[in-house]
C-alpha cells in the first residue's frame, strides 16, 4: 500500500498546473440552461461543455463517449462496470457581484482557482477523470471497470441522469463528487409544490399588477421585482424607510405609468442552505404587504405569503412544517419562485425535508395552510436517500479519505441533493474538504486547488480499491 501511495502522490505533484488549465477549459464555457437542439437537449452551452470534456478524455487517453447530448461517459476499459462516478458540467446563472473576476473568466489567485462551476462541479468532474487518467498511466491492473458520467443538467432536473439510468443498469457502486467530504451517506428529501391562485382581471387601485421573482426553484432570489399601479415613489420610499429591513436588501423605486417599478435586490444562495443568502422575493413582498394598497384578490395573495412565508424563516415554522430529527437535521424551506398578474399568480418553494419528514409532517400541513388561503396545490415529496453508515463500501471510502487527507472521516447529511439521490448504495463524496467556503451557486465561486488536488488522489485510490486486481 506505501509505495502505491507513494506513486500516486508523486504523480499529482506534477500535475498540479495541468489540473488547473484543464478546469480553465471548461469554466470558459458559460453551460447555464439553454433552448434545446438536436443533439442538444440542454441547450448550446452545456453541449459544449459536453464536447469539450470528451476531447479532453480523448487527449489523456481514455474512451470517451457523447451519449446523444445528455451526459459524456468515459471508461477505463472493457470490462465489467463496477463503479459509476456522476458529476455534472452545467452551472447556474452567473448572477451578480463577482469581485475577483466574472464568473466564466476563471482566474487563480492565492491558490484559489475562481469561476462558474469550478466547485460545482467541472473540478471535480476533472479531479474525477484525471484519477482515472492516473490509473491508467501508473500502469494499475484493474479487474472491472470505473466509468465516469457527466451530465449535463443536474441544476435544472436531472434529467440527463434519468435518460441514462432509463437505459443502462447501475452500477455496484457509486459515488458522486458534487459536494463536501469525508462521506455524505444522507441526502435530505424534496417538497418543492407549486401553488396557484387565480381572479377577475383587476382595476382597484393601488395595486400590484406585476411581480417576477426568482429564476430557479434552488437558488435564492438575489432579485425581485414589482409593479404597484396608485401610489407614487414618494410614498413607496417612505414605507421602505419604516420597514427598517437589514442592509444586504436594497430597494430602487421608478417610475412607471400609472405608478411605480420596485426592484429588491439580495444576495443569492443555494437552496438547501437560504440562511446563506438574503431572498430578494421574500424582501419585496414584505414592502408590498405594507404599502396602503386596496383591498382586492392580489393583496389578499401577497398579504398571506407574507404570512406563510415570512422574510427571514428558514425553516418553514410559519407554513406549519418545521422539524427535525437527530440523524438528519431539520427541515429547511426558501419560498424561491413567483409570479403575479391581474389575473393570479403561482408560487414554488424549495424544501428540504429531514428522515422524519412524511406526508403526515409535510405535505398535508403545508398543503392546508396554502389551501385555507385560497392557493391550490400540487407536488409530491421527493423521499431523503439514506444509506448506513456501516456499509462496508462507506469503509472504502474512508479509508481512502483518511489516507490522503490526513483527517478523519465520517458521515454527515446534506440538505442538497445529487445524483445518487435514489440510486442504491450511492453516496455524494468530496470534493470540497470541510471548513471550506466555496460560494457555489454565489458570486466569487472558487475552488482550493490543493484540496482538488488531494481529492483526485482519494479518488484514485477509491477505483484501485474498488475496481482493481
Amino acid at each position: 500500500m506505501e509505495h502505491i501511495q507513494s506513486a500516486i502522490r508523486a504523480y499529482f505533484d506534477a500535475r498540479q498546473e495541468e489540473l488547473i488549465q484543464a478546469v480553465c477549459r471548461l469554466v470558459r464555457i458559460d453551460s447555464t440552461l439553454g433552448p434545446a437542439a438536436p443533439g442538444q437537449p440542454f441547450g448550446p452551452g452545456p453541449a459544449a461543455a459536453l464536447d469539450e470534456l470528451v476531447a479532453l478524455a480523448k487527449e489523456w487517453g481514455l474512451t470517451a463517449q457523447n451519449l446523444e447530448g445528455y451526459v459524456g461517459a468515459v471508461d477505463l476499459n472493457d470490462r465489467e462496470t463496477e463503479l459509476h462516478i456522476l458529476g455534472h458540467l452545467d452551472v447556474v446563472d452567473p448572477g451578480e457581484g463577482w469581485t475577483v473576476t466574472s464568473a466564466f473568466e476563471p482566474k487563480l489567485v492565492d491558490g484559489l482557482l475562481y469561476g462558474r462551476g469550478t466547485d460545482d462541479d467541472k473540478g471535480p468532474v476533472l479531479a474525477a477523470l484525471m484519477a482515472m487518467r492516473a490509473v491508467k498511466d501508473l500502469g494499475f491492473s484493474l479487474k472491472k471497470n470505473v466509468r465516469l458520467i457527466a451530465g449535463t443538467d443536474e441544476e435544472t432536473g436531472f434529467r440527463d441522469i434519468h435518460w441514462y439510468y432509463d437505459r443502462h443498469p447501475y452500477a455496484p457502486h457509486t459515488i458522486s463528487p458534487d459536494a463536501d467530504f469525508p462521506i455524505i451517506n444522507i441526502e435530505k428529501g424534496h417538497y418543492q409544490p407549486t401553488f396557484r391562485a387565480a381572479w377577475p382581471q383587476e382595476a382597484a387601485l393601488p395595486r400590484v399588477s406585476s411581480f417576477t421573482g426568482g429564476p430557479r426553484l434552488n437558488m435564492v432570489p438575489p432579485k425581485a421585482q414589482a409593479t404597484v399601479l396608485g401610489l407614487t415613489a414618494e410614498q413607496v420610499n417612505a414605507a421602505i424607510a419604516a420597514l427598517g429591513m437589514e442592509d444586504a436588501i436594497s430597494y430602487t423605486v421608478a417610475p412607471a405609468e400609472g405608478g411605480v417599478r420596485i426592484q429588491a435586490s439580495g444576495q443569492n444562495a443555494h437552496g438547501s442552505t437560504p440562511e446563506e443568502g438574503h431572498n430578494a422575493q421574500t424582501a419585496l413582498l414584505t414592502l408590498l404587504a405594507a404599502l396602503p394598497l386596496v383591498d382586492c384578490p392580489s393583496t389578499q395573495s401577497i398579504q398571506n405569503l407574507v404570512r406563510l412565508f415570512p422574510h427571514g424563516d428558514h425553516i418553514g415554522q410559519a407554513l406549519g412544517v418545521a422539524q427535525s430529527d437527530d440523524l438528519s437535521g431539520g427541515l429547511s424551506l426558501a419560498f424561491t419562485m413567483l409570479t403575479l398578474t391581474d389575473t393570479g399568480c403561482e408560487g414554488r418553494f424549495d424544501s428540504r425535508t429531514p428522515l422524519c419528514g412524511t406526508d403526515a409532517t409535510v405535505r398535508l400541513p403545508a398543503e392546508a395552510a396554502l389551501q385555507a388561503a385560497g392557493f391550490t396545490v400540487e407536488g409530491e415529496i421527493d423521499p431523503p436517500h439514506h444509506v448506513p453508515a456501516t456499509d462496508p463500501f462507506l469503509q472504502t471510502l474512508a479509508c481512502a479519505y483518511e489516507l490522503y487527507s490526513g483527517r478523519e472521516s465520517h458521515c454527515i447529511a446534506i440538505g442538497g441533493g445529487t445524483y445518487v439521490h435514489g440510486i442504491p448504495g450511492g453516496v455524494a463524496f468530496g470534493a470540497s474538504m470541510p471548513g471550506f467556503v466555496s460560494n457555489l451557486h454565489g458570486p466569487d465561486e472558487r475552488v482550493n486547488v490543493a484540496d482538488l488536488l488531494t481529492a483526485a488522489m482519494i479518488y484514485t485510490q477509491v477505483i484501485l480499491d474498488v475496481c482493481g486486481e
